[in-house]
C-alpha cells in the first residue's frame, strides 16, 4: 500500500511537470524521466512481491491439501483465496485426466515412500476414517494405527496424525 501511494504521488507530480514541459520548460525533462524510472522500479517490486505470494499460495495447496486452515486463510485477500480455489480446481481437473478412472493424486507422496504402511498416532479427535477396503477406523486423540501411507499422508500434513518413527 505504501508503494502504491508513493507511485500515485510520483505519477501526479509527473503529470503536472509534463504539462509544464509542454509549455517550454525543458529543465523538467530529467526530473520526469527520473520519476518515471522510480515508478517502473516500484512496479517491478510490487509484481515480484505478488508473484512470490502466488508461489507461496500454490505451495500451500501441496502442503495442506484442498482445504486451508482458517489461520492461514485469514491472512489472505479475497483475490488470493479466489486464485487458490481456481488453482485447486485446475489441479484436480488435471489429476482426474491422468491415471485412468480414479485419477492420480499427485499430492500424496511428496517424498518416495520407504514402506506402504506406516504407524501413526492421532493428535486430536478426528472421527471415523475409511480406508479403501471399506474398513472404518475411529481416529481419537492419542490412538495409534497402522495405516496405508497414501491414505494418511494428507492427515499428517494437516496435523491430525503424527508419523511414529520406530
Amino acid at each position: 500500500r505504501q508503494a502504491l501511494e508513493e507511485m500515485r504521488a510520483l505519477y501526479e507530480q509527473n503529470q503536472a511537470d509534463v504539462s509544464e514541459a509542454k509549455s517550454g520548460r525543458t529543465d523538467l525533462i530529467f526530473l520526469i524521466r527520473f520519476r518515471h524510472c522510480c515508478l517502473l522500479r516500484n512496479q517491478r517490486c510490487i509484481l515480484a512481491y505478488l508473484y512470490d505470494r502466488l508461489l507461496r499460495i500454490r505451495a500451500l495447496r501441496w502442503e495442506y491439501g484442498s482445504v486451508l486452515p482458517n489461520a492461514i486463510q485469514f491472512h489472505m485477500s479475497a483475490e488470493e483465496v479466489e486464485w487458490f480455489n481456481r488453482y485447486k480446481k485446475s489441479l484436480a481437473t488435471y489429476m482426474k485426466s491422468v491415471g485412468g478412472e480414479e485419477g492420480l493424486d499427485l499430492t500424496q507422496d511428496i517424498k518416495p515412500p520407504k514402506s506402504l504402511y506406516i504407524e501413526v498416532r492421532c493428535l486430536r479427535d478426528y472421527g471415523e476414517f475409511e480406508i479403501d477396503d471399506g474398513t472404518t477406523i475411529l481416529l481419537k486423540k492419542n490412538s495409534q494405527h497402522f495405516l496405508p501411507r497414501w491414505k494418511c499422508e494428507q492427515l499428517i500434513r494437516q496435523g491430525v496424525l503424527e508419523h511414529i518413527l520406530s
